[in-house]
């Protein structure tokens, strides 16, 4: 029986005269576009454009000047200089222990300071102090350390918990961010977290965003997890910090709140102060709304409380301060949105099927950002902020993309289980023919509670798989956002429940399309989805033929034993010594249900990812062999929860493909 399906969105039609489609190779040498600095009255701002030389494994970058009036783009040499910032000063860069400052927009340079090991520099609004971060020893944990005679010693001594992190084990050092005159000597920086087992920028993927100094450069204000040991791991109470200067008191901006509160951005005129925040601690993936505060009483507002959706990207003031851009999930894509902070009215800016992700610069009625869909790796657009009409400002692989068919998306409206309606992309192969029968793949997303959007990745690419003669289903299952924060909820705590069922029936509505060979079904996944796989292999009555998990969890008290970020997991499951037991440990736990798999599987997993550690993959792929299954376990030692080196990206690719073609 054919099931009732509603289409909402196509992609852009085919390029009739392409040739070829995409391949692992063409997916990692397209241009990768990055804006590295913006000019202050953002009529202007630099971008380098990247391409990855497979031989050597380098980004090769050339870096252009943007005239965002006219759109002219002009090459610039900066030789080895970084991009620091651009501001009423002039443009900054970094060289090694070199700082220097540009009054002509990067054409000639002079000295401006020199700080050894310095990262994350931002000059202030007076251009006469400097911010920046360097690594501190705090606490000795390696022996060598700790017994100064025994220099060729590699042990670790720990007494906390927090000794890993992501990728990395704990050498006793953290990220300090310091203050220093420009008139001073670079010895005189001040340390503000001095003695303190704290990270600012914060761990692992902080930056130059975790301090902005006030508009008057009397303060500097930074973000950090006031925490440290079992305590940091079982918490997410991240505070944004203001020092002042002159008196050397520091304040605790955001003390009341428990959850996370990061990206602190004043407003133009120096007013306000904006940044995000989530309520509950412990809850990563809680909703992220947008306060502002009056900077002069102090006064704060939760302008998106009252917003039924969970603010997960970039944050823009408009240059008069009336209006704050944002973007954000929503529907299975990533769009612009407007927030007039006096009413808190939210409106939707743009439409279609794209992500757009950064925010850039505003040129009267417009703003530059910058976008991706399936097929295309980001570019900047110009958005009319009335019309929400998008104008393509750089092309940067127009000509690889000439010479690739895409393929096409749609978003169909499938029924649960339980009576939702859930957002189901479909992915089709280049030259797709409706009268044909294709292999089809159940594509698991991560987080749990991460957006499935249009975005474009390196790895999990949807235009790669379809070009490889697979149709894509990709559920908005229960935890994505952008669906509403109740939809975005659901999952915590019943990860192996509903979503299960979410994921079945958006199966069960493909394997109903007449283009999809209902016998040729596979699911694949990672981090979440990698867990996702596994419970699928022992519940899916016989629906997929083949199944690739890529670091899964596989056995949830062992996981709980191993990893790092305990308020995940104390959040969402709950722990292995509570009573009652959560189903998290029991009927929601994939290694109890191996006797039920009868499919092959391919196991991926890195040996650097401390958050879903290497037994995990390990004991699933001992599981599958030992209960005579096909399967495959492809480990990289030196990787993380991704796989960030360029020949391991091609290797994983062409053993993901190479294990559906024999198995699929």
């Amino acid at each position: 029986m054919k099931l009732k399906h509603t289409v909402l969105a196509l992609a852009a039609p085919f390029l009739m005269n392409a040739q070829q489609v995409m391949t692992p190779e063409t997916l990692w040498t397209l241009n990768k576009l990055a804006v590295t600095a913006v000019s202050p009255d953002q009529s202007s701002l630099i971008y380098s454009v990247g391409k990855t030389d497979l031989k050597t494994e380098k980004n090769n970058k050339t870096n252009y000047f943007l005239n965002i009036s006219n759109n002219a783009a002009t090459a610039l040499d900066l030789g080895k200089k970084s991009l620091i910032q651009w501001d009423k000063n002039g443009l900054y860069a970094q060289e090694g222990d070199k700082i220097y400052a540009s009054k002509d927009a990067g054409k000639t340079w002079t000295d401006f300071y020199t700080l050894a090991n310095a990262d994350n520099v931002v000059i202030s609004p007076d251009g006469k102090k400097i911010a920046f971060s360097r690594e501190v020893l705090v606490e000795k944990v390696l022996g060598k350390d700790k017994y100064s005679d025994v220099p060729k010693t590699t042990a670790h001594i720990y007494t906390d918990l927090n000794h890993r992190h992501w990728d990395y084990f704990s050498e006793g050092k953290y990220n300090h961010v310091f203050v220093v005159n420009v008139s001073d000597k670079a010895d005189q920086a001040k340390d503000l977290l001095e003695g303190k087992p704290w990270d600012s920028p914060q761990r692992p993927f902080g930056g130059a965003e975790d301090f902005i100094w006030s508009p008057d450069s009397s303060q500097l204000l930074y973000v950090t997890k006031p925490l440290s040991g079992a305590e940091y791991a079982q918490s997410t109470n991240t505070d944004i910090f203001a020092y002042d200067l002159a008196t050397g008191v520091t304040r605790n901006l955001t003390e009341g709140n428990k959850g996370y509160d990061v990206a602190p951005k004043f407003s133009p005129d120096g007013k306000s102060l904006l940044w995000l925040s989530m309520e509950r601690d412990g809850y990563e993936a809680d909703k992220n709304n947008i306060k502002v505060m009056d900077w002069k009483s102090g006064k704060t507002d939760n302008l998106t409380k009252n917003w039924d959706e969970s603010v997960v990207g970039e944050v823009f003031w408009a240059k008069d301060s009336k209006t704050v851009y944002f973007t954000t999930a929503y529907r299975g894509t990533r769009q612009l949105f407007s927030l007039n902070p006096k009413t808190s009215k939210v409106q939707q800016v743009t439409k279609g099927n794209h992500d757009v992700n950064s925010i850039y610069a505003q040129n009267k009625n417009s703003l530059l950002v910058s976008k991706v869909d399936i097929n295309h790796n980001a570019d900047l657009f110009s958005v009319d902020l009335k019309s929400g009409a998008m104008a393509q400002v750089t092309k940067v692989n127009e000509e690889n993309y000439a010479k690739i068919t895409p393929g096409k998306s749609e978003l169909h409206m499938v029924k649960t289980t339980d009576g939702k309606e859930m957002g189901v992309w479909i992915h089709y192969p280049p030259n797709f023919d409706a009268s044909k029968k294709y292999p089809t793949l159940l594509y698991c997303q991560g987080g749990p509670q991460s957006a499935l959007t249009q975005y474009f990745s390196t790895r999990w690419n949807f235009a790669l798989m379809a070009a490889n003669g697979y149709i894509v289903v990709a559920p908005n299952r229960r935890g994505m956002p952008g669906w509403g924060t109740q939809w975005n909820e659901q999952i915590s705590k019943d990860w192996g429940g509903q979503v299960m069922q979410d994921y079945l029936a958006a199966t069960d509505y493909a394997n109903a399309l007449p283009y999809v060979d209902e016998n040729r079904v596979g699911a694949v996944g990672a981090s979440y989805g990698g867990y996702s796989v596994f419970m699928l292999a022992g519940m899916h009555q016989n629906r997929f033929k083949t199944f690739i998990a890529h670091d899964g969890l596989f056995d949830m008290k062992s996981w709980y034993g191993t990893t790092e970020e305990l308020f995940f997991a104390n959040w969402d499951l709950g722990t292995p010594t509570d009573s009652p037991l959560p189903k998290a440990y029991n009927e929601f736990n994939p290694s109890n249900f191996v006797d039920k798999w009868n499919r092959p599987i391919m196991i991926i997993q890195g040996g650097l990812d401390y958050r879903v550690g290497y037994e995990q993959g390990q004991q699933a792929f001992q599981a599958a062999k030992l209960h005579g299954l096909k399967s495959k376990f492809v480990y990289f030692p030196n990787e993380n929860h991704w796989v960030l080196n360029p020949h391991n990206a091609l290797v994983w690719q062409r053993e993901f493909f190479e294990w559906l073609k024999e198995t699929l």
